[in-house]
């Protein structure tokens, strides 16, 4: 079955209120639906915009009114702060993202938002929106050091897959990307398609995601598709600089491009990349390739390491 897919260059905004994210965010959507994408991808933190609202009074969070100068600094500025301020809006932001999967039929990565768990626990959470009105999510396991140091968002535990109209789909956040056994498992659970919300704040850390993402389509004969975090905002401690492109890579094999990149951006540029994908053609590779990545990697195994 082939489908479009929309992965986004993102820019952050500082906002002035919660309506301008809601429009912002269905303007998105809406522009991609337009062009026929049935499956849509935002970056990793794009959610983060989100705590230039608040203001802290007395030790209570709120949306801040236009003019709130240092009282809203307070609370974007501080790694902590912003964290607890963003759980008032969780809410809202499911609800958000549930009514545009519903309104435009078409599945919504949303990228990242960093969730209070029960446990007290942050988890870096990307959410997956079914146009039906289910949702579901796949928490970030493998932490930058920024994450595990500064940030003390911590690790999730499990690893899944999603069942959809055009098969499984598997998400792999960012860093995530660069760990093979992680896609391996979750493509031997079904999934053709891995969705990669990424947020890298220089182009070393861009490139590092986008060479996971190539490596994973290669070895297990899938697609895989990366969305950026673009623009800088130098209010926030946490997401200061981001640099990026957009793509959706494939096996490098026939049928599929030479260099095994369908589609990508402009570095840095805030624009939707958008392509046509055929699931069903990662069984026909994997059957009739001129390799067998796939098929193949168990005989990893069978080699001794000898010194």
């Amino acid at each position: 079955m082939n489908v479009k897919i929309a992965t986004a260059q993102y820019d952050i905004s500082f906002l002035e209120n919660w309506q301008q994210y809601q429009s912002k965010v269905e303007r998105w959507v809406g522009e991609a639906a337009q062009q026929d994408a049935k499956i849509l991808l935002f970056p990793e933190y794009a959610s983060m915009e989100l705590a230039s609202l608040f203001i802290a009074k007395d030790g209570v969070y709120a949306v801040s009114l236009p003019g709130a100068g240092s009282a809203g600094e307070a609370v974007y500025s501080s790694l902590s702060k912003q964290l607890a301020a963003m759980q008032s809006l969780l809410e809202d932001y499911l609800d958000l993202f549930q009514m545009l999967a519903k309104k435009y039929q078409c599945i919504i990565q949303s990228g990242t938002f960093p969730v209070k768990t029960d446990s007290g626990a942050y988890r870096n959470r990307a959410y997956l929106f079914m146009p039906n009105g289910q949702f579901d999510y796949q928490d970030k396991l493998m932490m930058t050091r920024f994450e595990n140091e500064q940030w003390l968002i911590q690790s999730g535990e499990e690893l899944r897959c999603f069942d959809s109209e055009y098969g499984k789909i598997a998400i792999n956040v960012c860093y995530d990307s660069e760990f093979p056994m992680l896609a391996r498992k979750q493509v031997e659970a079904g999934a053709n398609l891995i969705l990669v919300p990424s947020c890298t704040d220089t182009l070393a850390g861009y490139h590092r995601v986008k060479i996971g993402c190539q490596a994973r389509a290669l070895e297990n004969q899938c697609y895989v598709v990366q969305a950026a975090l673009v623009g800088n905002a130098p209010w926030s401690e946490a997401v200061d600089v981001n640099i990026g492109a957009a793509a959706v890579y494939t096996p490098v094999d026939r049928g599929f491009p030479d260099n095994g990149i369908l589609a990508a951006g402009k570095l840095n540029a805030v624009q939707w990349v958008v392509a046509e994908v055929s699931l069903g053609a990662c069984a026909t590779v994997r059957e009739q390739g001129q390799v067998f990545n796939y098929k193949d990697w168990p005989l990893q195994q069978a080699f001794v390491m000898r010194s």
